[in-house]
């Protein structure tokens, strides 16, 4: 015997592929659609297609944008720029409020287990960047992960020979954790102490 009639267990399939959503909480979201008034579940669809279809990376930092270049490049210090691994990240640091500078989203860390090297991530569109905006600092703010750190170490082995000063984000932030889930004193604290590599 089913549990759901066809369209409800379509959908609870649906929502079972994002991150972090079982099947007790994809049943409950598929209910609440269910159950919304039909404007609004158009205009959740609308959202989640207007979403997919404007929104792009930004062609200097690789963050979502639904421009060209994205608020923080057209506004933040060109010279001052913070690696992260994901746009998820920016966002963690952006609570901070403590940096100046531009952002650099690096799609992606080092690991060789996943068959993920150097041309997989915009280490390249990075090199091409210092160079075009004369970068006097980069902030390596991966997480402090196996691969967040050898992706850093990599990234400051090909920078240091540029003259380009390179720092790391103070380890106020524990290692294994997701720069997504840190609180905003550990992540202004790791912004303010960070440390030359």
């Amino acid at each position: 015997m089913k549990n759901f009639v066809e369209p409800i267990e379509k959908l609870i399939n649906e929502f079972t592929r994002l991150p972090g959503v079982g099947r007790k909480t994809a049943s409950r979201y598929a209910y609440k659609i269910v159950n919304m008034q039909k404007a609004d579940a158009e205009s959740f669809v609308n959202a989640i297609i207007d979403a997919k279809n404007r929104v792009r990376y930004c062609s200097i930092c690789g963050n979502y944008t639904d421009s060209d270049i994205c608020s923080t490049c057209s506004k933040g210090n060109q010279k001052l720029v913070c690696v992260v691994a994901e746009p998820k990240d920016i966002l963690a640091l952006e609570k901070v409020r403590d940096f100046s500078g531009v952002y650099h989203v690096l799609h992606g860390l080092l690991s060789p287990l996943e068959g993920r090297g150097p041309d997989e991530i915009r280490i390249k569109e990075l090199l091409e960047r210092i160079s075009k905006y004369q970068v006097e600092e980069v902030i390596m703010a991966t997480s402090p992960t196996v691969e967040g750190e050898a992706t850093a170490m990599y990234i400051a082995k090909l920078l240091k020979p540029l003259g380009v000063k390179v720092t790391r984000i103070a380890q106020g932030v524990a290692l294994g954790s997701d720069l997504e889930y840190v609180d905003e004193v550990t992540l202004s604290r790791a912004i303010l102490d960070r440390k030359e590599i």
